[in-house]
């Protein structure tokens, strides 16, 4: 008898095979002496859609909502039913004792396996395979602790009830949204929010009076002094008032009234979880949160050298601490090589900074695996985020920074003054980053003023400046806030964003996200109950609940039928117009009516008004390609030969003048690098198979 494992993905599945011993390989599966193993190319059955409930439901009708299914119907996904049917089979076969779930170890990962069981009647024994990394090692110690099935029951309990909460609100509501106005309008319990979310944001700009402000900095000691009144402020709101300040200042001394020393220790920040990767990963390198997690997931999945991506905790627990040398002795090269060999030297002892049980739930933070790092077989993208998470992981394992910190209180004429100074005792973590290197004013232990003593004054120099508004999103700020507040989970956050670009709610602007016309309209006509984000944190709060065994769902679904049933009805009764302001002259070549121009999120395009006819063109988008003038990224227009780039600052070239200059450039691109170059452009990489909100989405037709 054998034992077949369900793997997520091809590559996974692979792995697993070669350290089970399979060898007989198949397009779908691999077979061994004991083992058979296949996968489920992410999801193979989801939820059905509204039309396989009734011929009702097959137009968009206002009066057949809302949709509420007694009996919840799954169906097979036609563009993977042959690998569905191939798991059935294999499923069924007589000499297949039982069964082992090995999708990814996670709510969503959980609901694959379990729908593909259901829809094929698995009557099997199920065990299930929990792993956070797919070395061999992992690998090998999953299988040597299989825990039976029913432990996750709970698990996919949760899954279930958020497929179909997402369902019933998402679908109920966009159907009702896109009759009403007769336009193309989705909304979703997160999705809404975070709208809602930027929204804020444009009415806190908008609003914002900005106000001069002065100050003084004086020179004396060797330091610098910082004006401050009793209660800490350094910002003066009437000019009046600080030049007449300054006339007091003039032609005093500098008399020294406090001087403090103290030793400071600072420890490196915590590990990454998948939030904190994406927010600094957009930060430092631009990248979208869709782009770090699916680079995340080929290192983690093809190169296997990181730990599972989609995790929310920032700690690893009690039982990895004798794991931690050999994650160290896997990344001890490149730039890596001193820190790794200093921390070999010594013994690694847990510490409560990066080892704490009660706050590891599904995955613990993202470090190396013990997988050795062949940094030439990286791409440059996975080499910057695989370099954040090495040196992340290197910092907390490494001794603290040590500095002097000096605190000086000084008065003119009785006014008050500060200076601070710092003088770095050990670097410690702080060599791992460059930019941490850069310390304060420093200040040599003779030079250190004396209490009492006085000074004569240097230069004083009034200082002024204007209060700035609150700065617009970008995607790692919005996805950061998005944690904060509860809006979805690590592993839908980037989907969530990327669904609202595509809709056409929001769009970018260099960096930063603006909400469009659109966005605002549909915000004026949802609910306001769907705009707050306490919803969608409520229900994460009691899908955790159910995910534990402390609540019942049931219950939770009951109470968003209820729910669904009032937001409907809502929306029925309520007034408002919706109206296109980015009609264009151009019509429709598939309906023939006028259609939209539209921002993207990688460039412009034309799109029909028309939800049932789809039709969409791409008029301009955004590539990688800098302006020779002022180095920004160029748009290309056009289509065939008359394909040119175009800059903001009015540079243009032709893309046979483009592919001439680099490759007469001293890069040493040739004609088939720069093609690939152009092809690539700035698209996100493809979604991660295991994408249950993309499969929510795609019930959405817009």
């Amino acid at each position: 008898m054998k034992r077949l494992v369900l793997a997520e993905k091809p590559s996974v599945g692979r792995d697993i095979a070669r350290v089970l011993g399979c060898k007989k390989e198949t397009h779908s599966y691999i077979e061994g002496n004991d083992h058979i193993v296949t996968w489920a190319l992410g999801h193979l059955v989801s939820l059905a859609d509204p039309e396989q409930y009734g011929k009702e439901y097959k137009e968009w009708n206002m009066d057949v909502l809302p949709m509420m299914p007694k009996h919840w119907k799954l169906t097979v996904l036609k563009k993977t039913s042959k690998q569905f049917q191939t798991v059935k089979k294999l499923l069924l076969r007589n000499d297949i004792k039982d069964v082992i779930i090995a999708t990814d170890a996670g709510r969503e990962g959980e609901l694959v396996a379990r729908w593909i069981l259901q829809m094929s009647g698995n009557k099997k024994p199920i065990y299930r395979l929990w792993i956070s990394s797919v070395t061999d090692k992992a690998i090998k110690d999953g299988f040597a602790h299989l825990k039976p099935g029913k432990e996750y029951d709970d698990l996919f309990r949760a899954a279930r009830s958020r497929a179909e909460a997402d369902w019933l609100v998402g679908i109920n509501a966009t159907r009702a949204l896109t009759c009403k106005y007769n336009a193309q309008l989705s909304c979703g319990r997160v999705q809404t929010p975070t709208l809602a979310m930027i929204m804020n944001r444009e009415q806190e700009i908008k609003s914002f009076k900005p106000q001069k402000y002065y100050g003084y900095k004086i020179f004396a000691t060797g330091m610098k002094f910082t004006w401050e009144n009793q209660k800490g402020n350094q910002r003066i709101s009437d000019k009046k008032w600080a030049e007449e300040l300054g006339k007091k200042l003039r032609g005093h001394d500098l008399v020294i009234t406090e001087v403090s020393k103290k030793e400071k220790k600072n420890y490196a920040p915590e590990l990454y979880d998948l939030t904190t990767l994406q927010k600094e990963a957009s930060k430092r390198y631009g990248f979208s949160p869709k782009q770090t997690l699916n680079i995340m997931q080929s290192l983690y999945e093809h190169h296997k050298v990181l730990t599972y991506p989609r995790t929310d905790s920032r700690y690893l627990t009690n039982d990895m601490t004798d794991t931690l040398k050999d994650r160290i002795k896997a990344c001890q090269n490149g730039s890596y090589k001193k820190a790794a060999a200093t921390l070999l030297r010594k013994e690694i002892k847990a510490s409560s900074r990066f080892i704490n049980d009660k706050k590891v739930s599904d995955h613990h933070a993202i470090i190396p695996t013990e997988q050795y790092a062949s940094l030439t077989s990286f791409s440059s993208d996975e080499r910057k985020i695989y370099d954040m998470v090495v040196a992340r992981f290197l910092a907390v394992l490494s001794a603290p920074a040590i500095s002097e910190q000096l605190s000086v209180k000084a008065s003119i004429n009785g006014e008050l003054f500060r200076a601070k100074a710092e003088n770095i005792k050990q670097l410690g973590w702080r060599e791992l980053y460059e930019e941490e290197t850069q310390t304060k004013d420093t200040i040599k232990a003779g030079n250190i003023p004396v209490k009492g003593k006085e000074y004569p004054v240097g230069t004083i120099s009034m200082t002024e400046g204007t209060t700035n508004p609150p700065g617009r999103y970008t995607e790692g700020t919005l996805i950061d806030q998005m944690d904060k507040k509860g809006l979805g989970t690590v592993a839908t956050r980037a989907d969530i964003i990327d669904k609202l670009f595509n809709s056409y709610l929001l769009e970018k602007k260099g960096n930063e996200i603006h909400i469009t016309s659109k966005g605002k309209q549909l915000l004026e006509l949802v609910p306001e109950d769907l705009k707050k984000a306490e919803l969608t944190a409520d229900w994460e709060k009691k899908l955790t609940a159910i995910s534990k065994g402390k609540q019942n769902d049931q219950k939770f679904m009951r109470e968003i039928s209820d729910y669904t049933q009032a937001l409907i009805n809502d929306i029925k009764t309520s007034d408002g117009k919706f109206r296109h302001d980015n009609v264009t002259r151009h019509r429709c070549p598939e309906c023939g009516k006028f259609l939209l121009e539209v921002n993207g999120k990688h460039g412009k395009r034309l799109v029909c008004q028309d939800r049932i006819c789809g039709y969409k063109k791409t008029i301009s988008k955004v590539t990688n390609a800098r302006c020779p003038v002022c180095h920004k990224k160029m748009e290309m227009v056009g289509e065939g030969e008359g394909q040119k780039f175009v800059c903001v600052c009015g540079y243009k070239e032709k893309l046979s003048a483009f592919k001439q200059r680099k490759e007469k450039q001293g890069s040493g691109m040739s004609k088939k690098e720069v093609n690939r170059y152009l092809k690539k452009q700035q698209k996100e990489a493809q979604e991660p198979i295991n994408n249950a909100f993309a499969e929510a989405f795609s019930k959405i037709k817009l």
